[in-house]
């Protein structure tokens, strides 16, 4: 199903995750949290943005467990815990994330 931002449409697939990685703008991640229900505030990108960052340096979405350990390593020990990171993505911080920011879905997640 497609998402519409800024006049133009964007092919997801049947979980919500951009088809296209290359696709992606910082509003498609506006638009998705919107239909969610979801305010992105400077934390929310500050993951986002992060989550970027590892794909194009590892080709890969991190699991949780990954991701939770690399936020740590980069952003200190207070944003590097799953209890912060499930207030900012109660649907999963891999899957809800990595869904805002323009990635696939993470391996393991289901």
């Amino acid at each position: 199903m497609p998402i519409e931002v800024n006049g133009k449409s964007f092919e997801t697939d049947e979980e919500g995750y951009l088809a296209n990685l290359n696709d992606w703008v910082p509003e498609v991640a506006t638009v998705m949290a919107k239909l969610e229900n979801q305010p992105l505030t400077d934390a929310h990108w500050e993951v986002i943005n992060f989550l970027r960052e590892y794909y194009e340096e590892y080709q890969i979405a991190p699991a949780v467990r990954v991701l939770t350990k690399a936020i740590g390593k980069k952003l200190g020990p207070d944003k590097g815990n799953s209890k912060y990171l499930y207030e900012l993505f109660p649907y999963g911080p891999g899957k809800q994330a990595c869904k805002y920011a323009g990635l696939p879905k993470p391996t393991g997640c289901v």
